[in-house]
């Protein structure tokens, strides 16, 4: 299907998907409405009819979900859904609940540990969202954490890790873009824009800060805080998702290693798998073998999850049923519970990935916000402060951080090329701040769709508690890239010294003051 050029129009569909889904709470009505919103304007740019909306709109949909990439990462959450509901008929959540409750006393601990865990698992995003929700879900139950701080804490330690680990997904995906016309090396830039992405690490200072302070909390998150602690966490959880693990007959046999062992090799395979895929065991033509970089960023991440969530149910077969967990037949009827029990994220990624195309690939919305900002004329200093704002807000339309990466990177190192060398790492580190801050908020982002359901919390939910604490952290993010450019030619490390510290205590001032006026019941 070719673009077309619609002018300011190609802004309305996310922004009708968005505001419906914060107003209604129904994110699939929402994401539709939108993905058909973009429809009736591409068909009527060209003149397709009525038909054509519904033709366009069926062929994007089949085209996103025919992706290969696409497709493994469905199979993939298939394959988890079945690893969870293995698991937890095992016995194994269960087991390691009553084992962590022992270990993990306070609900501080659970926050660390959970952040802790995020931390650790930085190669991809999505593998952090499901893995971390899996495994910490029972305890942080256990201490009375709600859902949507779970959601949180996940969302905030998946890509703002991600974005700073020069080992992943992530990394790889900004050095593809990265100009190679500029004298230097887009692995250079990434890991030199690190100290200045002011987004991923004060996020990251954020949330240890709110799993370490108690009542801590403030606006809509404070809410949920509180009605999680009167033991009402079981109604924030999506029906549609826990009716099918509500089903399963737990065995009181499990041990704490039917779950780990799993989730150990989930870990261990999806990891070898992308190497395999990246090639890092092959030999190159002159004999040498790629790097661990190389291989994480050439290879299909959709392909290694699933082919590592497919190893994991294999492990899981050969530890319950020759142990009489359950039966033969039992296994796979627990299989397709599992499954289905993910239909509902599956359907919600399935739009996402439609109405990404209908902003990126038929109407130009990108190129669209990217034309405006190389047109306009701004003054040097600002460039990181409007990057990043540019940033966050075509990633907020989008849903996506890598498309923002792909469309703002090449245009924001051009023109620092041209008026401002010395930006060139500041203004990067803004473009990747302003993209994971964007996602962050957005409820069409597939990382805040994944964490919400790692979670099991209901997604707008999950959305509209986390928007308050981004935009805190971007608030000050905001003034902090107007301090950088204002201070960049006193040199990288000197205007990052001025910036981190300022950065750091503005936002320390913030977490002190807002649980006081923002929260919903000072008793």
């Amino acid at each position: 299907m070719e673009s077309v050029n619609v002018g300011i129009w190609s802004i309305l569909p996310p922004v009708i998907a968005i505001a419906l889904a914060l107003i209604t709470k129904e994110v699939i009505f929402s994401l539709l409405f939108g993905i058909i919103a973009g429809t009736v304007i591409y068909s009527a740019a060209l003149g397709l009819g009525v038909i054509g909306v519904f033709t366009t709109t069926i062929d994007l949909m089949i085209h996103k979900v025919a992706d290969s990439g696409n497709v493994a990462m469905i199979i993939f959450l298939a394959l988890l859904g079945a690893l969870v509901a293995l698991v937890t008929r095992a016995g194994g959540s269960r087991a390691y609940g009553i084992w962590a409750s022992r270990k993990i006393k306070s609900q501080r601990s659970a926050g660390l540990v959970t952040i802790l865990l995020g931390v650790l698992i930085f190669i991809d995003d999505y593998f952090n969202c499901l893995t971390v929700g899996t495994v910490m879900r029972p305890i942080t139950d256990r201490q009375k954490m709600s859902r949507e701080k779970l959601a949180y804490f996940i969302d905030a330690t998946a890509a703002p890790i991600c974005v700073i680990a020069p080992i992943s997904s992530w990394a790889a995906s900004v050095i593809s873009y990265y100009p190679t016309e500029t004298g230097v090396s887009g692995m250079e830039a990434f890991i030199g824009s690190i100290p200045m992405n002011l987004y991923a690490l004060l996020t990251i200072f954020m949330v240890v800060f709110l799993a370490v302070r108690k009542n801590g909390d403030f606006g809509p998150m404070d809410a949920v805080q509180r009605r999680a602690l009167n033991s009402e966490i079981a109604e924030t959880q999506p029906a549609s998702t826990d009716d099918e693990l509500t089903k399963l007959n737990v065995s009181e046999k499990g041990t704490v290693f039917d779950l780990l062992v799993p989730v150990i090799f989930l870990v261990i395979f999806s990891v070898s798998a992308m190497l395999w895929y990246g090639g890092y065991w092959q030999l190159e033509d002159d004999g040498s073998r790629k790097t661990l970089f190389q291989a994480f960023g050439d290879t299909s991440a959709g392909f290694a999850l699933a082919l590592g969530g497919f190893g994991a149910l294999f492990v899981a077969f050969f530890l319950f049923v020759p142990r009489r967990l359950f039966s033969f037949s039992e296994f796979f009827a627990c299989v397709i519970q599992g499954a289905k029990s993910m239909f509902g994220a599956i359907m919600i990624l399935t739009l996402a990935w439609t109405i990404s195309g209908v902003c990126r690939d038929l109407l130009e919305t990108g190129k669209y916000v990217a034309d405006i900002v190389q047109a306009s004329s701004l003054p040097v200093a600002l460039i990181p402060a409007i990057m990043f704002i540019v940033a966050a807000a075509l990633s907020f339309a989008t849903g996506t951080s890598w498309g923002t990466f792909g469309i703002l990177i090449p245009i924001t190192i051009s023109i620092c090329d041209i008026v401002a060398p010395y930006l060139s790492i500041t203004a990067l580190s803004a473009v990747l701040a302003g993209s994971v801050f964007g996602d962050h908020c957005s409820p069409i982002s597939d990382t805040t769709i994944l964490s919400s359901t790692g979670a099991r919390c209901n997604h707008i939910d999950h959305v509209s508690t986390q928007i308050p604490y981004a935009v805190t952290v971007a608030c000050v993010c905001f003034i902090g890239y107007l301090t950088a450019g204002f201070t960049a030619t006193l040199g990288f490390a000197v205007s990052v010294a001025i910036t981190l510290t300022s950065s750091l205590f503005m936002l320390s001032a913030l977490l002190f003051i807002l649980p006081r006026i923002l929260r919903t019941n000072k008793a």
